[in-house]
């Protein structure tokens, strides 16, 4: 067995690794935007805020065994490779500025609030758009970089895949956090008659 087979190995499970990281993210999302209970919210927060050593250990499997192998096998003679690597840490950087800080909010107001419908404000951070855009952007981009480690193209046609990947991130996003505001309306009037007083 080749160093460069226990490299490849290594690349491939650090991908594994931020990709199910990014598939509980996007599940504890969808499930924080049908929540209607301060519980279900903590409970969920508490869930995604496990996952910061699993994305940092996964990241940098990603980055040193890619590295190790473009320098050691491709010779970054390839155009993916260095459009793929720059995409990579970009994204790291950009998940850290848009996607945690607000889970933080989100933790800290559930916290604060009391067990029983969600407050306003605390709605309104779930149903942050910046957020959903952003897990969407983040996500799509990863298939992007997926999608030039197996097919391998020039440097223009990477160039293009990772335009496209992120057009389509930010549409994509846009259009969940628009179905999101919907619900989020939905939400909150359910949430105000559980608060109407019983006559």
């Amino acid at each position: 067995m080749s160093i460069y087979n226990i490299a490849l190995f290594l690349h491939v499970s650090g991908a594994i690794g931020y990709f199910a990281g990014m598939g509980t993210w996007l599940f504890g999302f969808a499930a924080m935007r049908r929540a209607q209970r301060v519980e279900q919210v903590r409970s969920l927060t508490n869930l995604t805020g496990q996952l910061g050593p699993l994305f940092g250990i996964s990241v940098l499997l990603i980055l040193v065994t890619g590295l190790y192998m473009a320098v050691t096998a491709w010779r970054f003679q390839t155009g993916w490779i260095p459009v793929a690597l720059v995409s990579l840490v970009l994204i790291a950087p950009l998940s850290t500025a848009f996607i945690e800080p607000r889970r933080r909010a989100i933790a800290r107001l559930a916290q604060e609030a009391s067990d029983g419908p969600l407050p306003q404000a605390l709605q309104q951070r779930i149903h942050d758009p910046v957020l959903g855009t952003a897990l969407q952007t983040v996500t799509i981009l990863l298939l992007g970089i997926v999608f030039l480690m197996t097919n391998k193209p020039a440097l223009v046609s990477s160039l293009i895949v990772m335009a496209v990947a992120l057009l389509l991130g930010l549409a994509s996003g846009l259009l969940v956090s628009r179905s999101g505001h919907n619900r989020g309306q939905s939400v909150a009037a359910s949430a105000d008659r559980m608060r109407e007083p019983v006559r």
